[in-house]
């Protein structure tokens, strides 16, 4: 709880808490550079980018309401109710707490010094409070990714180390939630724990929540080459998850999230979005967001990398059929990693829209 004081003390924040882009999210940026302006949102009954929500995936009516009263307010009591709410729903409670945490952070950047302090209060005020826990470790994930000093430097060690100890009295606090686990997977990244401990972390996540998509996208990173990893083990990880995922799952999605990561920072080769590797985890995709719940909490993650790689290999009517569903909420993978998130979904966005016309689409010929 020390490390959570000393940071919302903090008077200096670097930027809005967004992962770094990377070089490779950035390919193509001159191609995209300008393509928003091109189309009337409006027409499409599109969302206006200055209106598009960078906090959610998609929609959810209920958390929108609590971060409104909470920047209103800065009572943690409305987060407090909607996480006990949530209930068992792993999923949903997992997206809640990222984005409640995110919330914070972000007034935390906005305000140094003095926003997010309704997390401050919430821990201070309910100490054994289930969600303040879990949210406060995620919060303080999130800290350690935004030290001046780096990865691996002593503060962002402290910082880790603090979030560990949280996910500790989450756990503790409501035994059978995953969701202080798959927090904890962040925190080993971080801290490179051994193979072993990994492993254990993992069988401990899947035995509350064998088929939790979150819990799986969160140890992909873990397995992957930027990490602790390697193609072939984030490969092997995501191709057994998907394999063996019942019907009704978004696992078979987990193989694009892979290719995802491992997309090359210079592209050589000549139609890579159309190849057999891409084409076939696109495929699992789009099979998962059919066969999955309408609402299914992480399915709108789902759908956002989809319109990514869809635009990529020119298939703008299944592009355009995934922009109805998510269009309005652009908090996800892959806008998340670019400098504006607004601005980057909303270049794919109007590539489909030009794609789509190019081929004798309209409006009125839209998917419904």
């Amino acid at each position: 709880m020390e490390i959570l004081l000393i940071l919302l003390a903090i008077t200096m924040v670097s930027g809005v808490v967004i992962v770094p882009a990377l070089r490779r999210r950035r390919e193509g940026r001159e191609e995209l550079r300008g393509h928003q302006d091109a189309m009337d949102p409006l027409r499409y009954g599109f969302v206006p980018r200055e209106r598009l929500d960078v906090r959610l995936p998609g929609p959810d009516e209920e958390l929108t309401e609590a971060l409104a009263e909470l920047r209103r307010t800065q009572d943690w009591r409305p987060a407090a109710r909607l996480l006990t709410a949530t209930g068992d729903d792993w999923e949903l409670r997992w997206q809640r707490v990222q984005t409640l945490a995110g919330a914070a952070a972000v007034e935390l950047a906005e305000r140094p010094g003095e926003g997010g302090r309704w997390l401050r209060a919430w821990r201070l005020e309910a100490p054994k409070d289930a969600g303040g826990a879990v949210v406060h470790a995620e919060f303080l994930v999130r800290q350690a990714r935004q030290t001046a000093s780096g990865p691996g430097s002593t503060e962002y060690r402290i910082i880790l180390e603090e979030a560990r100890t949280v996910c500790g009295e989450a756990a503790l606090l409501a035994p059978g939630d995953p969701t202080p686990y798959i927090v904890e997977l962040a925190v080993a990244r971080g801290l490179a724990y051994r193979d072993a401990d990994v492993e254990s972390l993992w069988q401990t996540i899947v035995a509350r929540a064998p088929h939790h998509m979150g819990a799986h996208m969160a140890a992909l990173h873990h397995w992957c080459e930027k990490w602790h990893g390697s193609k072939e083990r984030a490969e092997r990880f995501s191709q057994q998850a998907a394999a063996s995922a019942p019907e009704g799952t978004l696992l078979p999605a987990l193989p694009l999230f892979e290719v995802y990561e491992h997309l090359p920072e210079v592209n050589m080769v000549r139609g890579l979005y159309e190849s057999e590797v891409v084409s076939r985890a696109v495929q699992g995709a789009l099979h998962a967001v059919r066969t999955a719940p309408a609402d299914h909490p992480v399915l709108p993650h789902v759908r956002h990398l989809l319109v990514m790689f869809l635009v990529r290999a020119e298939r703008y009517a299944e592009a355009m059929e995934q922009l109805r569903h998510v269009d309005g909420h652009v908090g996800a993978v892959p806008w998340s990693y670019a400098p504006d998130p607004a601005a980057a979904y909303a270049a794919y966005r109007a590539l489909a829209v030009a794609g789509w016309e190019q081929r004798g689409g309209s409006p009125a010929a839209m998917p419904r």
